[in-house]
């Protein structure tokens, strides 16, 4: 043991001996290797030996018995342990070295072919190899049964790093842009991160990679891949015979085993193509063994074993089933990650073996794939590096399985790439930006299944009811809107754009209002990170509206709002509503191609309840152009009238003006019996600037309006006036008597039908009692109203009555032509009672006066009386009641102008003839009870 040269006799003298001492101890009862020497430094020097032996030949049996050595060393205790007895046999780091340096002296080994001149080299090679295996084989040993976290730490000797994903954003720039060799800037990126490790874990596995040989990816000799190869293939063919593995559920470098034997599999070399077909085909005994249901385990293995002696192709179809069947997704991942690199990185057989294997396991969908940021990073820095064809389909092919997959992540990942680099100032490839996004969008339908999950996303923010929500997936409606930017930048896609530019614009718009009216007062009192964040909210909602206006031609639109600053007013919390109208009047002027189906998608979006941007619709779809009316259905009608609220002063100001623009086209004033009854509902409102508004509406339309196609409209608002003929205000009161002389204006003889004619009937001592209205406008108004009501009715001398005489004048001609309605004068003379104007209530009591005097009690009236039924006697009680609560009024004219007509009525009274009807009995003593 002491340190020195031996001899290669002393050399095999000393491994018989520990040999020999091994058998001792393993043959005693409680044989302890303390009591003679300790293993871990038996097996240090016999490391020291296998260092020693030279790599360019094989002359001695020195490496074999080292390695026989170590197996006989290998389950021998080491001293007591205060729980197992025993300690175990070797540390992970010796064994790791005792592996590497087995390795390294045996792999190193020039090509030895069988020969009868080199007959004892070749089995010289072959025992050593043996040796090795079973060392390895003795070395994964835990009790009873292999211990797969041991397995790995062997097999990655035989395997390259997977260092991308673990680099920074530093260390992939330096590499990028230093002027070496592909694998050497791989080498200096990898010491740059080695160097940067600051903890002992780190440290530790950075000494695990030191370890790593380029055996079997990076060799260039046939040699050492072939017996890289083998070893494996003969560690996995002694792992299938144990059912139970330790540590199985550990063992996470399946997906780098089955990436790098498929692609192994389609080397050009035989030797290679077989080994890799072997190892292959134990990797998958292992995973059947160990993960597929028992009863049908035996089944499977039959098949495989049939397929390994078939063909090549027969066990791609095999790799295909592992690989969506019996993968994890981060073992899934794994596999893609091979196939990237060795595209990246590899040879041109390399690059044909990986597309080719790539094309093969995602011939059929996936459902899930692990590491998906780390796969997006690898292949978004290494786009430009891909050249070939085939690769470049190949990567095209697992990036739009992971966009179909894992839409959130793709998207989520390229934009923390491009906001990282920007934070390290950077410089970012545009080219590989946007090669990136079309790549994303190239696939199959690809750019309608993205714009389509997208605009969900923005639409309906929260996450499917089957998905439980993972912030740190989660696609938040700024990414979203910055991914549809993204995409609206994509060229070729000219089609699509134009097929998606009506729900993107609602979607966007939509998105606008409720960042900038909802999030203002949040943003005034947010953190400068969140008033921040809002910002860029609503600055990427703006340029993904520009930028699909664009890309949809409408540039002229983009200058006309850009002149009138619309972009300003939308930003604009107080005034947005006005650049919402702006950006509709731009679409109406500027004749938009797509009027009609932005405003069916509006409508469309309406239908939901839910729909908590309703007022940035309903002021957008204020301008309907002839194109827009041309669709408008009684169904998208129904819809805009359900969200009318009077309530909401700003809701109901924006249905009167949607009412107005419903008015002006052919096809939309059919649907205005739809809107009717909401819109009067504002005449009614507590809001008198509404009312106002409302009457103002009212009187624009009708100019517009025909008998023809709006008569049911016209008629309900002729009943509506009643309510406000009174009215105290002036301006309100002049409007609708203005209102209800454009409604006569539409009457003619042959439209003169009930209910309008009773209607009309009903309002005439109306009209003429307000001749005598304060407001000069409304008598020149209520004048030219009777003349053409006296013109439709052929009232021929009335009408010059009424065009020159006074208020009397009127009254006495018209109770003298029409002699059959006093009664009726007589109720409408009374419901005046109650004006607001002392000069109508005058007017009122004289008429009703003058009514008494001019019947004749014994021959006319008598006879009313006597064919009066019950309704009608309650009706004349009632009168008289309000009749001589006129004795009350306020104004002293029409006061003592009642008393003089209730004394006259009485003085009447007391000289009607002894033979009048029982039933005036009855209204005598009416008259006493109201007195």
């Amino acid at each position: 043991m002491e340190p020195g040269q031996m001899s290669q006799l002393d050399k095999l003298s000393f491994l018989n001996a520990v040999v020999t001492l091994s058998s001792v101890v393993r043959d005693q009862a409680n044989g302890n290797m303390n009591n003679y020497y300790p293993k871990t430094l038996l097996a240090k020097k016999i490391e020291t030996f296998i260092l020693e032996e030279p790599t360019e030949l094989l002359d001695s049996s020195v490496r074999q018995q080292a390695m026989l050595c170590i197996v006989a060393l290998r389950f021998l205790p080491n001293g007591p342990s205060p729980t197992s007895g025993v300690k175990p046999p070797f540390h992970l780091c010796q064994k790791l070295d005792l592996v590497n340096v087995s390795i390294t002296s045996t792999f190193s080994l020039p090509l030895i072919m069988p020969s009868l001149d080199r007959k004892d080299s070749a089995s010289l090679y072959l025992q050593t190899i043996q040796a090795l295996d079973d060392m390895l084989q003795a070395l994964v040993m835990e009790d009873m049964s292999p211990n797969m976290v041991i397995l790995q730490s062997f097999v990655e000797i035989f395997l390259p790093p997977l260092l991308w994903d673990i680099l920074s954003y530093e260390e992939r720039d330096l590499m990028e842009t230093s002027h070496l060799d592909s694998l050497s800037a791989y080498c200096l990126a990898v010491a740059l991160h080695l160097f940067a490790s600051a903890t002992e874990e780190a440290r530790l596995v950075t000494a695990g990679f030191g370890i790593i040989l380029p055996w079997l990816v990076l060799s260039d000799k046939v040699q050492e891949q072939i017996r890289a190869l083998s070893t494996v293939s003969r560690l996995l063919r002694f792992i299938c015979n144990f059912s139970e593995l330790s540590h199985m559920e550990s063992f996470s470098i399946t997906g780098k085993l089955m990436g790098t034997f498929s692609i192994f599999c389609l080397n050009p070399s035989q030797d290679i193509c077989t080994g890799a077909l072997e190892a292959l085909h134990y990797l998958f005994i292992v995973l059947v063994l160990q993960r597929s249901v028992r009863p049908k385990t035996e089944a499977i293995l039959k098949d495989l074993q049939k397929q390994f002696r078939g063909n090549l192709m027969a066990n791609m179809q095999s790799l295909t089933l592992f690989f969506r069947k019996y993968l994890t997704p981060e073992e899934r991942a794994d596999v893609l990650l091979v196939g990237i690199e060795s595209m990246i990185n590899g040879s041109a057989n390399d690059v044909f073996a990986a597309s080719k294997m790539l094309k093969m396991i995602l011939k059929y969908s996936v459902t899930e794939v692990a590491k998906v940021p780390e796969i997006i990073k690898l292949i978004y820095y290494n786009l430009d590096r891909v050249t070939e064809k085939t690769a470049q389909n190949a990567i095209k092919k697992v990036f739009q399985l992971l966009v179909r997959v894992h839409t959130d992540e793709v998207i989520l990942t390229l934009f923390k790439i491009k906001d990282q680099s920007q934070r390290h100032h950077m410089v970012a490839s545009c080219h590989r930006e946007s090669k990136s996004w079309e790549i994303l969008a190239s696939f199959p339908k690809g750019y309608q299944v993205i714009m389509e999950y997208l605009l969900q996303r923005i639409i309906s923010p929260q996450a499917p009811e089957d998905q439980e929500a993972d912030h740190e997936t989660e696609l938040s409606t700024l990414i979203a809107t910055r991914a549809i930017h993204e995409l609206l930048l994509v060229p070729n896609q000219q089609f699509e754009v134009q097929t998606f530019f009506a729900s993107l614009f609602v979607a966007l718009l939509f998105q606008i209002s409720s960042l900038v009216t909802k999030g203002s007062t949040e943003v005034q009192d947010a953190q400068p990170e969140t008033e921040m964040e809002s910002r860029d909210a609503v600055s990427s909602s703006i340029d993904a509206l520009k930028t699909l206006m664009r890309s949809s031609g409408y540039l002229d639109h983009l200058t006309y709002i850009q002149t009138l600053g619309g972009w300003e007013l939308l930003i604009n919390p107080e005034r947005h509503y006005e650049g919402v109208i702006l950006l509709a009047r731009s679409l109406v002027v500027k004749n938009c191609w797509h009027n009609r189906p932005v405003f069916s998608f509006f409508i469309k979006t309406l239908q939901s309840s839910g729909c908590t941007n309703y007022f940035t619709a309903l002021v957008f779809l204020l301008l309907c152009c002839p194109d827009v009316a041309g669709v408008v259905d009684e169904g998208a009608t129904k819809i805009l009238a359900d969200w009318f609220n009077y309530d909401e002063l700003d809701t109901a100001h924006v249905f009167l003006q949607i009412t107005e623009a419903f008015a002006k086209h052919k096809n939309t004033v059919k649907y205005l019996n739809i809107l009717q009854p909401f819109v009067l509902s504002c005449c009614y409102s507590s809001s008198s600037e509404l009312v106002i508004e409302t009457f103002c509406m009212l009187q624009r339309i009708l100019k517009d309006l025909t008998w023809y196609h709006s008569s049911s409209f016209i008629i309900k608002l002729t009943f509506t006036l009643v309510h406000f003929f009174e009215e105290e205000s002036e301006q309100l009161r002049l409007i609708t008597f203005e209102i209800y002389a454009s409604i006569l204006a539409k009457v003619s003889r042959m439209t003169l039908v009930f209910p309008l004619r009773h209607q009309i009937l009903n309002l005439l001592i109306l009209l003429v009692l307000h001749l005598k209205d304060v407001n000069a406008a409304v008598v020149e108004v209520c004048r030219l109203t009777l003349c053409h009501i006296a013109t439709i009715l052929h009232w021929s001398k009335l009408k010059v009555v009424f065009a020159k005489n006074d208020v009397f004048t009127i009254l006495s001609a018209l109770l003298k032509q029409e002699k059959s309605k006093e009664l009726w004068f007589l109720k409408q003379s009374v419901a005046l009672f109650k004006s607001p104007q002392g000069p109508i209530r005058q007017v009122a009591v004289w008429f009703a006066g003058c009514l008494e005097a001019f019947v004749d009690l014994e021959k006319h009236f008598g006879q009313i009386i006597w064919n009066l039924n019950k309704a009608e006697e309650e009706e004349i009680e009632e009168e008289f009641a309000a009749f001589r609560y006129m004795q009350r009024d306020p104004d002293p004219i029409v006061s003592c102008l009642t008393v003089q007509t209730l004394y006259i009525l009485e003085a009447k009274e007391k000289m009607m003839p002894d033979k009048i009807p029982s039933s005036y009995l009855c209204l005598r003593g009416m008259k006493r009870r109201c007195s």
